[in-house]
C-alpha cells in the first residue's frame, strides 16, 4: 500500500519520559486517528514528525522522502489554537502565509472563507475556537496540502462545530492522494471518521491498524463477583470490581476461556483507552 507517512523506530528520551521506538504508517486516501491519554507521547511524536524537535533515533519518511519536513507545502498543520497574531484580520493571515507557498490559491482561499462563514475583516482574536480551526483548514487547503496533521483541533468545540470539521476531513480524503493524521481525545469523532487507529500508551505503540481490527480485537466483559476466579481474571484487562460485580476488557479470542455467565458486548474506543490505562497503572 502507498503510504504518505512512514514512521520507523522513532525515539526521544527526556529522562522522565521516553518515546520508545514508535513505528506506524499512514496510507494515502485515509484518516488515521492518533489516540492515547495525556502524557502518552502524542504531541512529542507529532513534533518529531514535523521536525520541530530532533529524535534520538529512528526515521520519518513523508511522501516517500526521508528529507521532507514541515516546510514542505504538501503538509497542512492544524492545532487546537492557530499560531497567528491575535490582532491580524483574516485577510492579514493570507497576506502573511501566502508568500511561503508558490502554489497558493487566492480564489480558493476566498471560497473557503465564504463556505466557512469567515469574514475577511474580522480579527483572529474575535473568532470562536471552531472558526479558528476552520481558518487553519482553509489555509491548508489553499496551498494544496496532501497531508493534514491535526493536534487536538476539536477539543472544546460544540458537537455541531465538531461534526462540520469531521465532514471536512472526510471530504478531504475523497481524493485518494490525500490523508489525515488526527490526534484527539474525542474518540467519538474518530469513530465517525477514522479508517485507521494508532494507539500510544506510555511512549509505546500498543496498536496500529484499521479501526475495525481494534474494536473487533477486544470486547467489554461484565459479570458477578462469583462468576470469575483468580485464574480467569488474567484474561481480563483493566479488571475492576464494583458493588454488584466486575467489568473489564478481554480479547475476543479469549472470551471462550471465560465462564458462560460472563457477558461480552461490543467495545468503544473510549473504553479501550480506559481499560488499557487502568491495566497500565496496576502493572506500574
Amino acid at each position: 500500500m502507498n503510504n504518505i507517512l512512514e514512521v520507523r523506530e522513532l525515539s526521544k528520551n527526556y529522562g522522565a519520559f521516553t518515546l520508545n521506538g514508535v513505528t506506524f504508517d499512514v496510507p494515502r486516501g485515509f484518516i488515521m486517528g492518533f489516540i492515547g491519554p495525556n502524557g502518552a507521547g502524542k504531541t512529542t511524536a507529532i513534533k518529531l514528525i514535523l521536525g520541530v524537535i530532533q529524535g534520538d533515533s529512528g526515521s520519518v519518511k513523508l511522501f516517500g522522502d526521508e528529507n521532507a519536513n514541515a516546510k514542505n507545502q504538501k503538509i497542512g498543520v492544524v492545532m487546537d489554537a492557530p499560531l497567528y497574531v491575535d490582532d491580524w484580520a483574516v485577510r492579514d493571515v493570507e497576506a502573511a502565509v501566502s508568500p511561503f507557498y508558490p502554489n497558493w490559491n487566492a480564489a480558493g482561499f476566498a471560497g473557503y472563507l465564504k463556505r466557512f462563514g469567515l469574514e475577511a475583516k474580522k480579527k483572529v482574536k474575535e473568532l470562536s475556537r471552531g472558526m479558528k480551526v476552520k481558518l487553519q483548514i482553509a489555509v491548508a487547503l489553499s496551498h494544496d496540502a496532501q497531508l493534514l496533521i491535526l493536534d487536538e483541533p476539536t477539543s472544546g468545540l460544540d458537537p455541531v462545530a465538531r461534526d462540520e470539521i469531521c465532514d471536512l476531513l472526510r471530504e478531504f480524503v475523497t481524493d485518494e492522494n490525500k490523508s489525515v493524521f488526527f490526534s484527539t481525545h474525542i474518540t467519538s469523532d474518530l469513530e465517525k471518521t477514522a479508517d485507521y487507529i494508532t494507539f500510544i500508551l506510555g511512549g509505546n505503540i500498543v496498536f496500529t491498524g484499521t479501526k475495525d481490527a481494534l474494536t473487533e480485537k477486544y470486547c467489554r466483559v461484565t459479570g458477578g463477583l462469583d462468576d470469575i476466579d483468580g485464574e480467569q481474571k488474567k484474561f481480563v484487562t483493566g479488571y475492576r470490581e464494583h458493588g454488584t460485580g466486575f467489568e473489564g476488557m478481554a480479547e475476543t479470542a479469549n472470551v471462550e476461556k471465560l465462564p458462560s455467565a460472563v457477558l461480552s458486548e461490543p467495545i468503544t474506543l473510549d473504553e479501550i483507552i480506559i481499560f488499557m490505562c487502568r491495566e497500565a497503572k496496576v502493572n506500574d
